[in-house]
């Protein structure tokens, strides 16, 4: 017997007399407030209280009057008001003149008398106290709109028509009496403006989808004019609310679609739980198909109509059957709707279609399944494919350009020839394809109706101009022929109900579709389909003897670790010699040209490029130019160690007599010496140790003779703030440092100079993790095999499954708690500084070496140093050539330590300038007092110049201290904590190498004890995982946290300064030295 469908059909025939939009809402958005409208009449409850003379004119100034005409349908309306509101105004005045049924009222002669209405009763009442306040009833004709416009005002505040939105609460038992106040709650939204409000909507399609859910199947199917009249009730709240005059600014919420929906598909369960056959409710806004099916009978199913065009297939039962779990009646439901319930600019057009499948209490949830679910959409306001007929013959093509404006878009090709030949086609993207541009060919053949379907992945997800040309096989002897080609695009969405947009993931367009049709594959997948990590394996720690003695027939694993701990041990030889060598190249360098007295100091780190001889072999020469001075240029050069190497990053501290100021400018040159002098410098940062301010110059280029612009000389330009906080500054040095510094497998060829990670530390926490990987995944292998675990690699008889896949992710994720707690042991601890032995500050000069002409020349650079400040107000002096010139010399100096005296506001220029004359005045005099009369001309000359100088030198230690006093120079940084963060003692090295050494030992104990237990078979599969395992880990996870590090440094956070290390306070105590022995003071 052959199944016959019954049909049930629903129509909304007038059941809403309102228009396409509702009289309410004429002239929404312009100046007038109007509470109601009726015949062309706005009628305006104005609460502001006035006497009768001031609301007439307050009236008359809005383009209206007060009330004239009080007839029957005024008076309903005004008894209408609603009267639960016990604080609402119930008397307004009138106009002048009062019609009521016909019957003219007018107004007494005299100007004191005034009419008004109450309300509690209705009644005219005519008063000559015209000056009471009372509210006002203004009207405004709507025929000359144009030039008074109406405003809808809100509701909130205004009075209100009776309601009966509780009236359907206290009806959801009793569905007659419910449906006749949504009948009344419906035609009061319907006639009065800004209605429905939101409170009023949201609780009519609550209390009438109670209602309807207290019915039975048995009372649906005898009583179908109530299941209509739900219907229709729920399809006019739905049409009302998408027409209210406020939609603008007081849109309907995303699911106002979906909970209307709910109550069309109860009523279909109700009318189809009684039947197996397909019920079919036409509805205003579309057509709903459901049928009720065994889950054997969903296989294949159809649903829908296929004389529309608009229906559902199923895939086949063994591709549901996993998760329909149920064995009970289905209801599949299908919707075919013809407008887009939820409007977005993704330019939706066509039936949109909704599949639902229910068991009658909750929604079944259909993912990734084998098989596809086909969806056919009809576009019957589809335009006309355009076609285009051209000539082709054996040496022509036909070109065809496209715009695709969309990256999920689906193109579909035809070109039909007028004969049957071969056609081959190519698709090229910006330009016509061509034997130097990359294309994807085809073959259409009159087998596939000469159609090519181009995918979003052919199209490579790229919106552009696209090309397709079509030319003759080569194998067509076909000479000449016409060609008629067509095209179109489409694509397919689905509404996600969490993210409350439309997407395209899961749905790929079908082969099926046409101008007029779209046909969908659908297969929504979901992130959380089952547990994603897998408990350990089970091993006997006490058979430890049993397992070690199978060494013999399972020395695969054993092999491998013994060939791990080879390469180990060279590595870390070479290591240790590398780490050597960088200790070398580690210190700081002070300055050899320093003066002795200069202590306001800088620290100077030179940053070489890592490009082909980019180090130089020629003499540096630097420069700091600041807005209170500049210094002397410097040669940096250290004895001890070769500097400017490729990468290399030196460190130099340059001492002034003092504060430069601000640095704006960095000169630097090189005298173009040695076997390779051409030098690339990357970038040069300028910290002033005093203050804690550092200068960034971003140099990238070269200082050549004969590379770049051929120039050994150049001057920079301090960066700016914004170049030193930019994104592309920060993320390329966050990258380059974080590849040597964070990637621990990376950075043992080349780790930043001066971490103190070295490079042993490192290859020992990399073959600590090799052996933790090692461990966790051994541990994690031997789980029970899925026979149905897909294939995603094979060479020859050697695969790798998804399962082992899986196992390789689980076990880099499981190793970032060690891989943090070892490196960071290592990467924390403070580099251990041994003091070097300090000279004997005590020798004495040798007298062959201090003589006149010595004293003068040191006379000249004193001078020529304080000069060198414009704020210092001391000119240069010609060469000193005579004793006697050092008089002069002596009486300069003099007015400068007068001008400093002079100085009523202390800063740190002056405290440094009177300490750098202090040290330079005492080395004078004790190089005096070295010397005896002899070397004078006269001996009362020499007694008058020592005489000078001790003088000099007390005043200019009573100027040092006065400043001093009034400007402290900056507290000693030898106690200040480091600005790098959280540090370990130098000692904490042995508990970092104690927990090394602790954790490779258990992991290589656990990974040989988990080998002899799995045998030799398995070790061989497992090493298999164990590679995959390290190639993530080295390729994938170490490079993407060292990527994700450098954006979030780039994007959230700013440059951080240099830091201030021990050896730099090292290096300050030499200089410091330096200008004791300098001085011969102690202290200064």
């Amino acid at each position: 017997m052959l199944p016959w469908t019954s049909v049930l059909l629903w129509t909304l025939a007038g059941f809403l007399s309102l228009p396409d939009k509702s009289e309410p809402c004429r002239g929404n958005g312009l100046s007038m407030a109007c509470d109601f409208i009726f015949r062309n009449v706005c009628f305006e409850f104005v609460d502001d209280s006035k006497p009768w003379s001031q609301a007439r004119d307050s009236c008359e100034s809005r383009g209206g009057k007060l009330l004239e005409a009080m007839s029957s349908p005024v008076k309903n309306l005004m008894k209408n008001i609603t009267r639960g509101n016990k604080n609402i105004i119930v008397t307004w005045w009138l106009g002048e003149e009062v019609q009521v049924d016909s019957v003219l009222l007018n107004r007494v002669a005299s100007n004191n008398s005034c009419m008004y209405v109450t309300l509690k009763p209705l009644l005219l009442i005519l008063t000559s106290d015209c000056s009471q306040s009372r509210g006002s009833v203004c009207t405004h004709s709507l025929q000359s709109s144009s030039q008074n416009p109406v405003m809808m005002s809100s509701h909130e505040a205004r009075p209100r028509l009776r309601r009966n939105i509780q009236g359907m609460a206290s009806s959801i038992a009793n569905i007659t009496a419910l449906l006749q106040s949504a009948d009344d709650e419906l035609h009061l939204i319907e006639t009065n403006p800004g209605e429905p409000t939101n409170n009023d909507r949201d609780q009519f399609i609550q209390y009438l989808l109670a209602g309807t859910k207290t019915l039975t199947p048995s009372f649906a199917v005898q009583n179908t004019n109530v299941m209509s009249h739900i219907i229709n009730c729920s399809t006019g709240i739905f049409l009302l609310s998408e027409k209210k005059c406020d939609i603008a600014t007081n849109p309907n919420p995303t699911d106002l679609f979906e909970r209307i929906f709910e109550i069309f598909r109860l009523v279909a369960i109700l009318i189809g739980t009684a039947n197996n056959q397909t019920l079919v409710m036409k509805l205003r806004t579309g057509t709903l198909y459901q049928r009720t099916y065994s889950p054997a009978d969903l296989g294949h199913a159809v649903l829908g109509s296929q004389a529309d065009g608009d229906y559902v297939v199923f895939p086949s039962y063994s591709a549901l059957q996993a998760q329909l779990g149920v064995s009970g009646p289905i209801f599949a439901q299908m919707a075919s709707l013809s407008d887009n319930p939820h409007p977005s600019d993704d330019n939706i057009t066509g039936t949109v279609c909704s599949l639902l499948l229910t068991n009658g209490v909750s929604d079944i949830t259909l993912w990734n399944l084998s098989d596809m679910i086909e969806i056919f959409l009809p576009r019957p306001d589809a335009p006309d494919v355009v076609n285009t007929t051209v000539l082709l013959t054996t040496s022509t093509k036909a070109l065809t350009s496209f715009n695709v404006s969309d990256p999920s878009m689906t193109l579909f090709f035809s070109a039909e020839p007028s004969v049957n030949v071969t056609l081959v086609v190519a698709l090229s993207y910006g330009s016509p394809p061509s034997s130097k541009t990359p294309n994807i060919t085809a073959v259409l053949t009159v087998r596939d109706s000469y159609r090519w379907m181009v995918t979003p992945e052919m199209l490579q997800h790229t919106t552009g101009l696209w090309y397709i040309d079509t030319r003759l096989s080569n194998s067509s002897s076909q000479s000449d022929l016409s060609l008629k080609i067509t095209s179109f695009m489409t694509k397919c969405l689905y509404w996600n109900m969490s993210t409350e947009t439309w997407r395209t993931d899961g749905c790929w367009v079908g082969n099926k579709s046409t101008s007029r049709r779209t046909h969908c594959l659908c297969n929504h997948l979901t992130l959380f389909g089952s547990s994603f990590f897998v408990m350990p394996n089970y091993v006997d720690i006490s058979q430890t003897a049993q397992l070690f003695a199978t060494v013999s027939q399972n020395y695969v694993v054993l092999a491998l670790l013994c060939s791990f701990f080879g390469l180990y041990l060279i590595t870390l030889m070479w290591a240790c010699y590398a780490d050597h060598r960088s200790r070398l190249k580690r210190k700081i360098t002070l300055v050899e040209s320093n003066h002795p007295g200069a202590l306001y100091n800088y620290l100077i780190h030179v940053q070489t490029g890592h490009r082909r001889n980019a180090g130089t072999t020629a003499n540096v020469t630097v420069t700091l130019i600041g807005s209170e001075g500049e210094s002397d240029a410097h040669v940096l050069t250290d004895p001890e160690k070769p500097v400017f190497e490729k990468g290399a990053v030196d460190m130099f501290l340059l001492s002034t007599a003092f504060p430069l100021g601000e640095v704006s400018n960095l000169r630097m040159q090189h005298d173009n010496s040695g076997g390779h002098p051409s030098w690339y410098v990357n970038k040069v940062i300028v910290q002033d140790l005093q203050t804690r301010h550092a200068w960034h110059f971003f140099c990238n280029c070269w200082l050549s003779a004969d590379r770049g612009d051929n120039m050994t000389k150049k001057t920079f330009n301090a960066a700016k703030s914004n170049e030193i906080a930019s994104f592309r500054n920060i993320f390329q040095s966050r990258t380059s440092t974080g590849f040597r510094d964070e990637h621990i497998w990376v950075s043992i060829v080349n780790p930043p100079s001066r971490s103190p990670f070295t490079r042993a530390q490192r290859v020992s926490c990399c073959m600590s993790l090799l052996l933790c990987t090692m461990a966790i995944n051994i541990a994690f292998w031997n789980v029970p095999l899925d026979p149905n675990a897909p294939v995603i690699f094979q060479i020859g008889s050697l695969q790798i499954t998804w399962q082992e896949f899986m196992v390789g992710v689980e076990c880099g994720l499981l190793m970032f708690p060690i891989n943090i707690l070892i490196i960071t042991i290592f990467r924390s601890i403070r580099a251990r500084v041994v003091s070097k032995p300090q000279e004997d500050e005590n020798v004495t000069l040798r007298a062959a070496g201090i003589n006149v002409p010595a004293i003068l020349k040191e006379t000249e650079v004193i001078i020529y140093t304080v000069s060198s400040s414009p704020r210092n107000k001391l000119s240069e002096i010609s060469k000193l050539e005579s004793s006697s010139d050092l008089y002069y010399a002596l009486d300069r100096l003099h007015e400068f330590v007068q001008l400093m005296q002079g100085e009523s506001e202390s800063d740190q220029h002056w405290v440094y300038c009177s300490k750098f004359l202090l040290a330079g005045l005492c080395h004078l005099l004790m190089c005096l007092e070295k010397l005896d009369e002899r070397n004078f001309p006269h001996p009362q000359e020499y007694q008058q110049v020592l005489n000078i100088t001790n003088l000099l030198v007390r005043k200019t230690e009573m100027v040092f201290s006065s400043h001093l006093a009034c400007c402290p120079t900056p507290v000693k940084r030898t106690k200040r904590k480091m600005t790098g963060g959280f540090w370990l003692p130098w000692w904490f090295a042995f508990v970092g190498w104690f927990l090394l050494l602790s954790i490779s030992g258990v992991s290589t104990y656990f990974t040989l004890l988990y080998s002899f237990q799995y045998g030799k078979d398995k070790s061989i599969k497992w090493v298999l995982s164990l590679g995959l395992s390290l190639f993530q880990s080295i390729f994938v996870l170490q490079p993407l946290k060292v990527l994700g590090v450098a954006v979030v440094f780039a994007l959230l956070l700013k440059p951080v300064a240099v830091e201030e290390t021990e050896e730099v306070e090292q290096v300050l105590l030499e200089q410091q030295a330096k200008c004791r022995r300098y001085s011969g003071r102690e202290t200064l």
